[in-house]
């Protein structure tokens, strides 16, 4: 499952309400400089750009970049986890967020700015500044490439975080330093008080205030926890850390939420998916991490926001597919999760249980144990079980098959 990092990437530039003049472009690129380090190597090229012209390049983009059947993939998987809706239209939604709430954008592969018109100038420099921070970090690191690196879903969230997130601190470090003060000095408990502002956000986007929590805290992820991932490893390396979290990128969005793993080097455990009989007659559509992030948001789903805090930190490791029958094209759910401690896995295990719920309009349950839970979903037959601290599931096989899967 990798196509919602890939649209993200593709697709979200700095969400605000601003137009961005190409005036003072070149002073704004020395104060950046001056900032990280980094001399330019190039002039930054800029144009301009209307609302409808945005939402024909962004969905010029979809139709270049991504395959249908990618899409496709990408959408049923959260369809099947329960993070979005049956009727959902991801590629869709994605393109009508983004045109609504764009302002400037960078383009990694064209190497060029583009700013919005008719927009209001009140914060154009901030916004022009965020841009110019991804065009500085560009000439040096490769954006596009960079974030193609990430190994999976979670990984490549984390890379974008990197990327928004110090892009984020670079505009608001320029805007305090003209107030003579530097958010270096500035306690991350601060940060984490604006970061608390992210869902009001929403309310300012009629798109993005109607979109499920998934796609919203997506969007809001690289931007407020980059943010203060980045500023706690800034505080911690000082300006070699700008170039640190590129060469030596966090693996994980729980290496993000929780910058002391990243400057521990804790990493995330491999975890093997449940093993369907007869695996030759099952082509996978798409497969991925599912990190603390996707777990957190799903805890707050179907618990609640307190639910999630106090489960999802207890994360080592996830992995998801969605795997179609060759002939009768049956789609199945393969989810497989490692926690902490095993009373930390059974919390898991019993909130999960609640997902299912919460997630089906009808769900009979046939066996219920300490160690595992079967019974049917809209979708078919399902079996989760829990050995030690691991978690596993499969959701919507035929009901001949479920008693076999191992």
């Amino acid at each position: 499952m990798r196509v919602v990092p890939s649209l993200l990437l593709l697709l979200a530039p700095w969400i605000a309400a601003a137009q961005a003049p190409f005036a003072g472009i070149d002073d704004a690129v020395t104060e950046l400089s001056e900032i990280t380090g980094w001399k330019p190597l190039k002039k930054v090229q800029c144009d301009t750009m209307d609302r409808m012209g945005l939402k024909r390049y962004l969905e010029s983009k979809v139709k270049d970049e991504i395959k249908p059947e990618e899409i496709r993939a990408e959408e049923l998987a959260l369809k099947k986890l329960g993070l979005v809706p049956q009727d959902f239209d991801l590629a869709r939604t994605m393109v009508e967020l983004l045109t609504e709430q764009a302002a400037a954008f960078y383009d990694f592969k064209k190497k060029k700015l583009f700013v919005m018109q008719g927009g209001d100038p009140a914060g154009q420099s901030m916004v022009v500044m965020h841009e110019l921070a991804h065009a500085l970090a560009d000439q040096r690191f490769d954006l596009g490439k960079f974030i193609k690196k990430g190994k999976s879903d979670d990984s490549s969230l984390a890379r974008m975080a990197v990327m928004e997130g110090q892009a984020t601190w670079l505009m608001m470090e320029s805007s305090t330093r003209k107030a003579g003060q530097s958010l270096k000095d500035m306690p991350p408990a601060l940060l984490d008080m604006a970061n608390r502002g992210s869902d009001a956000t929403a309310s300012q986007f009629p798109v993005l205030a109607a979109a499920p929590l998934y796609i919203r805290a997506s969007l809001l992820f690289p931007y407020s926890e980059g943010l203060r991932f980045n500023h706690i490893v800034l505080q911690k390396a000082g300006q070699e850390g700008f170039a640190r979290v590129f060469r030596e990128p966090p693996v994980s969005s729980q290496q993000i939420m929780h910058p002391d793993i990243y400057l521990s080097n804790t990493v995330p455990l491999d975890v093997a998916l449940p093993k369907l009989p007869d695996e030759r007659a099952w082509k996978t559509l798409t497969s991925g991490s599912l990190g603390e992030f996707d777990h957190s948001v799903l805890l707050e789903q179907y618990l609640s926001k307190e639910d999630a805090a106090v489960i999802a930190p207890h994360w080592r490791g996830a992995a998801a597919a969605v795997v179609e029958h060759k002939h009768d094209k049956r789609s199945v759910l393969l989810y497989a999760s490692e926690w902490d401690t095993a009373e930390n896995a059974r919390k898991m295990f019993d909130a999960y249980r609640r997902v299912l719920k919460g997630k089906w309009k009808q769900m009979r349950i046939v066996t219920d144990t300490a160690g595992s839970l079967t019974g049917s979903g809209d979708d078919g037959d399902f079996r989760v079980w829990i050995t030690g601290t691991r978690i596993s599931s499969v959701e919507g096989l035929p009901p001949a098959v479920v008693a076999k899967v191992n």
